[in-house]
C-alpha cells in the first residue's frame, strides 16, 4: 500500500488523443487518465489522491508545433547490441502530466503502426523499457503500472522480472487492459531478445506464446482488465480466446471487465456545432431537422417518415460489413408488403473488397442506398444525429464506441450480442428499459430479422420507438463511471 493516501499511476499507451489517434485505444488513453485525475475533485482525499501520468511515444506524426514539449531527460536503454539513447519531453494537458518518449526506434518510423511488423515490435519494446527507465530518472515511484495491449505489455513483463531484486518497483502493482486480444504482438520475439527479456519457459503459457509481448504481459500482470464485462468472458472461450482460452481460464481470478466510456463533452447533441439543429431528450422534435438535412446531404428523398439506417465503421470483416450489405440486399429484394420503404448509408474506409460491395449496393439501388467511402468526422456526426438506426453486426466487438455515440444522439443501435455491444444495449425482449435491438448469430439472416423487428416498431409503434430513443439518450456512458471502477481495481491491488 502507498505510504500516503496518494496513488501514483503510470499509464502507458501507444496512442492518445489529442496528440495522435489511430483507433479506439487513442480515445481511451486520451480520456481515462484525465477522468481518473478528475476523481480527485469528485471523491476527496478520503479515497486517495490519484497522481496519474500518461506516457506515449513521441511519434513523428505528432504535431510538434501544436504543443510546447519541455525536455526532461536523456538516458540509455540497454540492448544486447549496445545502448540506445531515449529522450523524454513533458507536456501539461489540462493538469495531466504527459511524457513523450523519443529515440531512434521511434524516430525512424513515420507511422504509428508500421507494415514492418519487426520494426514495430522493436519500437514498442524499446518504448516499454524506456517508460520504466523514465520514472527512475524522475525518481517518481508508481504504485500502479497501467499498460494497454501488446504495445506496452513488455513493460509489465520486464517489471515483473525486476521486482524481486529491485527496490524501486518492489511495491508497484500492474494492470494490463486488453482492447483487442487477437493482436498478440506475435512478431516481438526478436525485440524481446534484443532487450534482454527471456521466454517464459516454465509458465503455463502455450509454447508458441512464451516469447510474445501480450501473452507475457498477461502472464505477469497482477490484474487483467478487458474493455467490457462481456469481452472478459469471451476471451476465455475457444472462439474468441486467440489460442489463449485455456491459459486465461486458469487465471480467471485476476480477470475482470470494465466498459469503456464516452467523452460526453466531445459527443453531445446539445452542444455539437456540426449539427443542423442541436437537441436533447427534452426537445427531441428538433432531431427531425437533422434527418432532413442528412437526407438532402446524401441526395436521398427527403421524407421524415422513411426510416434511415446507417453504418459508420472501419470497413473490416470484424465489423460485419458484408453481413450488413447482404442483409440489406435481401430486404431490398423482398416482396414483403409489410416491410416499409427504407434508406441506408455506409460511411468508412478499409478493405477494398468491402468498399466495393457497398458501392455495388448503391449502384443497384441508387434511390435507396449511399456508400460514402471516406473518413469524415463531420458526416459521422450528421449520421448519428439524423439516422434512425445504426447497424453494428460485428463478429466480435471488445467494447465498441459507435453504439454509445448513437444512443447519445437518439440513433437506435441494431447490433450483434457480443462483447461490449451486449453490455451496453438492452433489447425489448429482455428489458422494459430497452435501448436497441440485438441478435445472436453472426449471419446476414439474423441481422435482417433484427432490422425487420426495428422497422416494425418504427412503423407501427412510434410511441415505443420514441421511448426507446429517450432511454438510450439517458444512458450513463461517461468516463467517470469507468474511472471509478478502475480506481476500485487499483485500491484492491494496493491493499
Amino acid at each position: 500500500m502507498p505510504t500516503s493516501t496518494r496513488i501514483n499511476v503510470l499509464f502507458l499507451a501507444s496512442e492518445a488523443e489529442p496528440f495522435v489517434k489511430v483507433g479506439g485505444l487513442g480515445d481511451v488513453a486520451g480520456s481515462l487518465p484525465r477522468a481518473l485525475r478528475g476523481l480527485n475533485q469528485a471523491t476527496g482525499e478520503a479515497q486517495g489522491k490519484l497522481d496519474v501520468r500518461l506516457v506515449i511515444p513521441f511519434h513523428p506524426a505528432i504535431n510538434k508545433d501544436a504543443y510546447t514539449p519541455v525536455f526532461v531527460a536523456e538516458f540509455p536503454i540497454h540492448t544486447l547490441d549496445g545502448d540506445i539513447l531515449a529522450r523524454a519531453y513533458s507536456i501539461d494537458l489540462d493538469g495531466l502530466p504527459v511524457y513523450l518518449i523519443g529515440g531512434t526506434p521511434i524516430d525512424n518510423e513515420t507511422a504509428v503502426y508500421s507494415v514492418d511488423f519487426a520494426a514495430d515490435g522493436y519500437k514498442y519494446v524499446f518504448f516499454s523499457m524506456a517508460a520504466l527507465a523514465l520514472v527512475r530518472e524522475l525518481d517518481w515511484k508508481p504504485d500502479i503500472l497501467h499498460a494497454n495491449d501488446w504495445h506496452t505489455a513488455a513493460a509489465v513483463y520486464s517489471m515483473a522480472l525486476q521486482r524481486p531484486i529491485d527496490s524501486f518497483f518492489r511495491h508497484t502493482a500492474s494492470v494490463l487492459t486488453v482492447h483487442n486480444l487477437p493482436y498478440l504482438g506475435s512478431f516481438t520475439s526478436p525485440a524481446l531478445d534484443a532487450f534482454g527479456l527471456p521466454p517464459a519457459v516454465d509458465s503455463n503459457l502455450p509454447i508458441w506464446a512464451q516469447h510474445m509481448a501480450l501473452p507475457l504481459g498477461l502472464l505477469t500482470a497482477d490484474y487483467i482488465v478487458a474493455v467490457s464485462p462481456g469481452y472478459s468472458m469471451e476471451i476465455k472461450t475457444k472462439e474468441f480466446g486467440s489460442g489463449l482460452a485455456t491459459f486465461l481460464s486458469a487465471h480467471d481470478e485476476k480477470i475482470t471487465g470494465i466498459l469503456n466510456g464516452l467523452d460526453t463533452s466531445k459527443w453531445d447533441p446539445a452542444t455539437d456545432g456540426e449539427l443542423a439543429a442541436r437537441f436533447d431528450f427534452n426537445n427531441l422534435a428538433k432531431r427531425s431537422i437533422n434527418k432532413s438535412f442528412l437526407q438532402d446531404e446524401l441526395g436521398l428523398e427527403i421524407d421524415p417518415l422513411i426510416p434511415l439506417l446507417a453504418m459508420v465503421t472501419r470497413m473490416d470483416p470484424q465489423k460485419g460489413v458484408d453481413l450488413a450489405v447482404d442483409a440489406l440486399r435481401v430486404l431490398l429484394q423482398s416482396d414483403d408488403e409489410h416491410l416499409p420503404h427504407f434508406q441506408a448509408v455506409f460511411l468508412g474506409t478499409g478493405s477494398p473488397i468491402l468498399e466495393d460491395s457497398a458501392r455495388k449496393l448503391e449502384q443497384d439501388y441508387p434511390d435507396r442506398i449511399r456508400a460514402r467511402i471516406l473518413y469524415s468526422d463531420q458526416l459521422s456526426r450528421h449520421i448519428y444525429a439524423g439516422a434512425d438506426a445504426l447497424l453494428m453486426p460485428s463478429r466480435y466487438e471488445p467494447c465498441g464506441l459507435s453504439q454509445m455515440i448513437a444512443m447519445h444522439y437518439g440513433c437506435v443501435p441494431i447490433a450483434r450480442a457480443t462483447g461490449g455491444l451486449s453490455d451496453s444495449i438492452k433489447d425489448p425482449a429482455d428489458s422494459d428499459d430497452c435501448t436497441g435491438f440485438l441478435f445472436k448469430k453472426a449471419t446476414s439472416t439474423a441481422l435482417a430479422v433484427a432490422i425487420k423487428r426495428a422497422l416494425k416498431m418504427y412503423l407501427h409503434q412510434p410511441k415505443h420507438w420514441q421511448e426507446l430513443r429517450i432511454h438510450g439518450m439517458h444512458q450513463d456512458f461517461s468516463w467517470d463511471r469507468s474511472a471509478q471502477q478502475y480506481l476500485h481495481c487499483y485500491r484492491m491491488l494496493l491493499h
